[in-house]
């Protein structure tokens, strides 16, 4: 009797976690559904980025992370032109970047290429569609629905698997990371540019810590939430996978990742300088203001020294990856290695 009713209790919980997985799958399509521009980002994260992000990135050959992606698909066609080249984007929402790709490609004289965009959402990948025949590269583009929790890719099929901003949707990492290994060839390559900060992009204490004060510096305005529409006299550190899948495991993924492949170039940056360029509250900031400048320039120099001195991690990195050995891992600085900027938890969840 004990028995039965432990295997009932069991089907139970199983039958409850599927009921919640299937809500946030909902959610997650139900958001995207009409969301057509996903990195849409403020003014001042553009004054941010060009000021501090772009020193980092130039010295690899490429300015912003869609040029790294481009980069590492043209290095590869040029490294072997009369090969077929197979790309795979996991996650790839409306495809824009996936087409830019198509398009450099092109550009550089590739004929036999394909790029597959997987995604779960099908709003999404109609929209990639109509873009690759706008831009005159829809033979190139292949679009798949699939949800990357549960990919079954054919192995050694590819020579790049792309992720841009998607691993931190994703609940399987061990599964993905698996079969994204597994569908390499032998010398291909897994770049990837996302969030590795922790989960639901909450801050952890040390960061909370450093951020208190430029947050109480801040004048009554600039503390409005614009996408969750509130005020926010003291910080609230908001957890955003508590409906969907926006950071549900994102502090697992460099710690996975450092477990399953090799790194052949790893950039890390940015922590609490996040919270005042990105969506939420970035465009309360005016990009030409002398104040609203000094400030960002201010919480970047102590965000730099934290992460530096290990005080904080990262929270974002552009990182290319093989599935054996490399040499050396071309870093951004010598200190910042994947397991120097990996945050142990220490069962803080």
């Amino acid at each position: 009797m004990k028995s039965r009713i432990k295997n009932l209790l069991k089907r139970m919980h199983k039958g409850l976690l599927r009921t919640r997985y299937t809500a946030r799958v909902l959610n997650e399509i139900r958001f995207y559904r009409n969301c057509e521009q996903v990195h849409d980002l403020p003014e001042i994260f553009h004054y941010w980025s060009n000021q501090y992000l772009l020193p980092m990135q130039q010295p690899f050959g490429f300015s912003n992370p869609d040029a790294f992606f481009v980069h590492y698909a043209v290095q590869r066609f040029q490294e072997k032109p009369d090969q077929a080249l197979r790309i795979v984007s996991v996650g790839s929402g409306n495809g824009e970047l996936e087409v830019r790709v198509a398009e450099s490609l092109k550009a550089a004289g590739a004929r036999d290429f394909v790029l597959e965009c997987i995604d779960i959402n099908t709003h999404m990948l109609k929209r990639t569609r109509q873009l690759a025949q706008e831009k005159g590269v829809d033979t190139h583009i292949q679009v798949t629905k699939a949800d990357f929790n549960q990919w079954q890719p054919e192995a050694d099929r590819y020579d790049i698997v792309m992720a841009n901003q998607s691993l931190h949707h994703v609940l399987n990492l061990e599964g993905l990371f698996d079969a994204i290994k597994a569908s390499m060839k032998e010398d291909g390559s897994f770049i990837t540019s996302d969030m590795i900060g922790r989960n639901g992009h909450q801050r952890w204490p040390e960061a909370l810590e450093l951020l208190k004060p430029f947050w109480e510096e801040l004048p009554r305005a600039y503390r409005y939430n614009q996408l969750l529409k509130r005020e926010e006299l003291e910080y609230i550190n908001h957890d955003c996978s508590d409906s969907g899948f926006e950071g549900i495991r994102a502090q697992d993924i460099l710690p996975l990742l450092v477990e399953h492949f090799h790194f052949e170039l790893f950039i890390p940056f940015a922590n609490i300088i996040m919270v005042f360029i990105d969506r939420p509250f970035g465009h309360n900031f005016d990009a030409e203001a002398a104040w609203d400048r000094d400030f960002i320039d201010r919480v970047h120099q102590a965000d730099e020294a934290a992460i530096l001195d290990g005080r904080i991690k990262p929270t974002q990195m552009i990182a290319a990856m093989k599935k054996t050995p490399v040499g050396e891992t071309r870093l951004r600085h010598p200190r910042l290695t994947p397991a120097f900027c990996i945050r142990e938890t220490g069962g803080n969840h």
